[in-house]
């Protein structure tokens, strides 16, 4: 991949700290291609042994995630290529979920529909003050159907319906601090990645069964959850061929 189409690279230091960066030139938007390249590097630096601790994060400075690719969307003809598409960011959500390392989140900026999904899908996230939130699915004809289980587990129904019934709203870092999204929030980037550095040193000095125990622990009950994403994928990828979407991402587009 090159960097006018997007990237995802693991580098790993000598402490043990892994960091995996991803980046589109549309707002960090995530294109399938993006989506299968980002599940795959979660899982190949979950079985790394010289990785410790997972940094993940992503280029740029006030936008995070856009979620998913508005030009891909609109190309989708069927319901293989709908399912195909929605699973990619299950499969990023289930690697998070089964990895054997903690993942530290790093947020610098806005982080819209699966890009929400991803700060969920971390063990402990960090972000700045510029961090707002909108899950934007049911404005598009869909729902944030794929997603839904991992913000919903990170901070309640309750919150998660909200942003998903209110889809045009930005909800502020400070809500998201409140609600359990964020770990903590700081004021701007080098606050928060002085933090990171600090908090990543201390874990890959961690006893690693210990980590890997926790990590256990905090996913209990969602061993189901590469099945029911699967169906979420297929409820997306039904929803996403329907005129109502294709007109209303092409209004988004326009704008």
């Amino acid at each position: 991949m090159t960097k006018k189409n997007g990237y995802v690279n693991l580098k790993t230091d000598k402490a043990g700290i892994g960091t995996i960066e991803f980046y589109h030139p549309q707002s960090n938007s995530l294109p399938g291609e993006l989506l299968n390249k980002l599940a795959t590097t979660i899982t190949l630096a979950s079985e790394k042994n010289e990785v410790r601790v997972i940094v993940l994060k992503s280029a740029g400075d006030r936008t995070f995630c856009a979620g998913a690719s508005f030009q891909e969307l609109i190309e989708i003809k069927n319901l293989k290529e709908g399912i195909d598409f929605f699973s990619g960011f299950a499969n990023v959500i289930n690697a998070c979920r089964k990895c054997k390392k903690i993942i530290i989140g790093r947020v610098q900026g806005k982080a819209v529909g699966g890009g929400v999904g991803i700060a969920s899908s971390v063990d402990y996230c960090f972000a700045t003050k510029h961090s707002s939130i909108k899950l934007s699915e049911l404005a598009l004809g869909i729902g944030p159907f794929v997603v839904g289980p991992a913000v919903e587990r990170k901070i309640g129904l309750s919150a998660m319906s909200g942003l998903a019934i209110n889809a045009e709203k930005w909800f502020s870092s400070e809500w998201a601090l409140q609600k359990g999204l964020y770990s903590e929030v700081f004021e701007d980037n080098d606050q928060m990645d002085n933090a990171i550095e600090e908090l990543a040193g201390i874990i890959s000095k961690s006893h690693v069964d210990a980590t890997v125990k926790l990590k256990e622990i905090f996913w209990s009950g969602t061993e189901h959850w590469d099945k029911l994403l699967s169906k979420r994928a297929e409820i997306s990828g039904k929803l996403i061929l329907s005129d109502f979407s294709k007109n209303a991402i092409q209004k988004i587009q326009k704008k």
